[in-house]
């Protein structure tokens, strides 16, 4: 019998979602992917080649130590420095993906019964990751720009979770920003009530519009930072990081010993090498132009496209854009009329924790280029036309969900972070 920590966590519905869409005809703007035609590939394999060669070359395919390798957590370390966080390699632990250093933190830091307190909407497999740890999620209420400080204390004082996930920097599923007096008020109560934040940020470096916000990390030492090399590098290395306070890194450190022992050595190696010799900056540059120019088309085509009543984030970053549809409308209804047109998306229901708003929609526009977008958008028009006019397809089994959080309507838009 499988075990009953499994019973109430549901498969991702982003995962099953792209499981089904292997037909090349079909347009995708379901998955939070990077652009593969934007992957430095020749630094990349240079970098394995270096690390390959030479008389240390076997020590990349030997055991390492659980922390994470010395010579990547300094490199971490000075990005983190630079974008606002001083961070030296000690305070770094290296894992595999971002999502596994949640795992690790919910393990340290979440008991069976324990209450975690969410963002809503929020990231469908941070839901998956406390569901897994048995904890009790309760949800904080939000507005256009993110979670709201004050309904935050109220559910730290009614609750009492061990700890608040968030991800503030172009929020995945809804794009939103939370801004900087919030993550002060934020980081404030954290340091009163000894509240435990993770700040999940593998975004934070995606900016197209707008200056740069300080990490809500450099507010206060009761929070734990969370990055990824997925969206600025490449996915499949699956390296992340955890930026721990020295309280907590024992705990961390034994949690990932008994996870996997450590994170790849040899990608890990790789990923040094790569860092010490590409101009990363440069790389960043050229992938947030591409993207804001996905961006831009999106939101251009959502205009002319979408039903009256519809609204929509604008993001200053990332790569999401969270549409509500009028009132009546089910986003997962829509689905298959849509994939019959041969376009796809995730209907928003599985990214609440509590009662879901059925008629929100995420929309990727990162890995489709300008053209397909506007090609997509028309055809999810078409779909939604079709759905309005009483036709039905069928249905797709992926889709399930569970509070709609209120959106200020700024001309037709969620303004998600657009100042």
């Amino acid at each position: 019998m499988v075990a009953a920590r499994l019973q109430g966590v549901a498969s991702s519905p982003v995962r099953d979602l792209l499981a089904l869409l292997d037909r090349p005809e079909v347009l995708s703007f379901a998955g939070g992917l990077p652009a593969p035609e934007l992957f430095d590939l020749d630094g990349v394999r240079a970098a394995f080649d270096a690390v390959l060669s030479g008389p240390q070359a076997r020590l990349a395919l030997q055991y390492a130590p659980s922390e994470g390798n010395p010579a990547l957590r300094a490199l971490i370390g000075d990005r983190l420095t630079a974008r606002g966080l001083p961070t030296g390699p000690d305070g770094l632990l290296v894992t595999t993906g971002s999502q596994q250093a949640l795992t690790l933190v919910a393990t340290a830091l979440v008991d069976p019964g324990a209450v975690v307190a969410v963002e809503e909407p929020t990231y469908l497999a941070a839901l998956q990751c406390f569901q897994l740890a048995g904890a009790r999620i309760v949800t904080v209420p939000g507005d256009d720009d993110g979670v709201d400080p004050d309904a935050l204390a109220d559910v730290v004082r009614r609750h009492r979770p061990a700890l608040f996930y968030t991800v503030p920097t172009f929020a995945n599923p809804t794009g939103r920003t939370l801004p900087e007096s919030r993550r002060a008020a934020v980081a404030r109560l954290a340091d009163e009530t000894g509240l435990w934040v993770v700040e999940d940020d593998p975004y934070g470096e995606l900016r197209y519009r707008g200056a740069p916000i300080p990490p809500l990390a450099s507010f206060s030492a009761r929070v734990l930072h969370l990055g990824s090399f997925s969206k600025i590098g490449a996915p499949g290395l699956r390296l992340g990081w955890v930026r721990t306070p020295a309280s907590l890194r024992p705990a961390l450190v034994v949690a990932k010993q008994a996870a996997d022992l450590h994170t790849s050595t040899i990608d890990q190696a790789a990923a040094a090498a790569y860092l010490a010799a590409t101009d990363l900056d440069r790389h960043v540059e050229r992938l947030r132009d591409a993207y804001r120019e996905r961006r831009d088309a999106m939101i251009g085509a959502l205009a002319s496209t979408l039903p009256e009543g519809s609204r929509w984030t604008d993001p200053d970053g990332g790569m999401f854009t969270w549409v509500r549809l009028p009132d009546g409308r089910d986003a997962a209804a829509l689905l298959p009329v849509a994939l019959a047109h041969d376009v796809a998306f995730v209907p928003g229901a599985p990214f609440y924790a509590t009662t879901p708003d059925r008629a929100t929609l995420r929309l990727s526009f990162t890995t489709t280029t300008v053209d397909e977008i506007r090609e997509g958008v028309r055809r999810l028009g078409v779909a939604l036309a079709q759905r309005d006019a009483g036709a039905e397809v069928g249905t797709l089994g992926v889709m399930s969900g569970r509070k709609p959080v209120d959106s200020r309507t700024r001309n037709g838009q969620i303004a998600s972070g657009a100042r």
